[in-house]
């Protein structure tokens, strides 16, 4: 299953998890059909088998100035090396954008704080390094220190803890589009739902290691 399939299930099953609540919401205040009209909702269900192109779906939230950060911190987060390309070449990008603008209210709630995130990470790029100097201009080890500041909540200074929440989120989501591409479940040594001739177990030394050999 490649990442636009993958998606395209999480799309189908938070909109029937959403219809499900909708209907529970309905008969508990009796605004069904014999009531008063529920709104206008979501629109139809995606077709699971169809190919769809980014903005498709919905129109897309990134600017051009937006995508530009987004893709050097995704490669910031997810850099190509020997055995694998990094997050922008396999379309996180997209990916992303692709998230934060779904019409569903975790996606909302996450698209402000992407949004608001890539804007800190200009105001903190002046802030370091003087006027015009937004967060792609930055040098990679500049950009870093940057990072390093903000990639743990529980070791933020005060001032950073906000951000550093927003990067924990888009780091999740980076992971999240990388590892469902095929290059990304190549990285992990993934091989999906394939025959094996025999099945031996767990290595003895993982079974050491729980406890249970």
């Amino acid at each position: 299953m490649d990442r636009r399939t993958t998606i395209k299930w999480m799309l189908a099953a938070a909109t029937a998890t959403h219809g499900i609540h909708e209907d529970v919401r309905a008969r508990a205040t009796g605004s069904g059909a014999a009531g008063k009209p529920r709104g206008h909702g979501y629109g139809t269900d995606p077709k699971l088998l169809k190919t769809y192109e980014p903005g498709e779906l919905w129109p897309l939230t990134f600017t051009s100035q937006q995508r530009r950060t987004a893709k050097v911190l995704c490669d910031l987060i997810i850099p190509a090396d020997a055995s694998s390309p990094s997050a922008s070449e396999v379309g996180v990008v997209d990916f992303l954008d692709e998230w934060i603008s779904a019409p569903y209210e975790p996606q909302r709630r996450d698209r402000t704080m992407v949004l608001d995130g890539l804007e800190w990470l200009d105001r903190e790029a002046v802030a370091r390094h003087g006027l015009g100097k937004s967060f792609v201009a930055l040098s990679q080890a500049h950009q870093t220190a940057i990072c390093d500041d903000i990639c743990l909540v529980e070791k933020a200074q005060p001032d950073f803890v906000e951000a550093a929440k927003f990067f924990s989120l888009y780091r999740d989501l980076t992971a999240s589009g990388f590892y469902t591409t095929p290059q990304g479940r190549k990285e992990l040594g993934y091989v999906g739902n394939v025959a094996l001739p025999r099945f031996e177990g767990p290595p003895p030394e993982v079974l050491r290691k729980v406890g249970l050999a």
